[in-house]
């Protein structure tokens, strides 16, 4: 199990590459990821080709939806970041679950 410190990273890289994305463009959006194995979640904005506030929040029923929501458990989080995993593979399978808008998903099946 990774810790929160090394999701925190992971997370900064993989949203930074995704929020500098020329497709990514205009994109404001608020994201969560749920971290399974953790019983946290990281929230965040996607906003001028950054990332912007992200924190972490224990999960609960309180917790804000976000319009981007990944749910995985921490190593496949890291394995996604370190190239060890295909998101597609991984999001066909089970083990990372993609919640967004059908205008979102489109325009993230364009960067991932």
């Amino acid at each position: 199990m990774a810790t929160m410190d090394q999701c925190l990273t992971a997370l900064q890289r993989i949203l930074g590459d995704l929020a500098s994305n020329p497709a990514a463009a205009g994109l404001d959006r608020t994201l969560s990821c749920r971290l399974t194995d953790l019983d946290e979640v990281v929230l965040g904005r996607l906003t001028s080709g950054t990332v912007k506030d992200l924190h972490v929040q224990p999960h609960g029923p309180d917790l804000p939806k976000a319009d981007m929501r990944l749910t995985m458990d921490s190593d496949d989080l890291i394995a996604l970041v370190d190239g060890d995993m295909h998101f597609g593979k991984a999001w066909a399978t089970g083990r990372v679950k993609l919640e967004a808008s059908l205008r979102d998903l489109l325009r993230l099946r364009k960067i991932v």
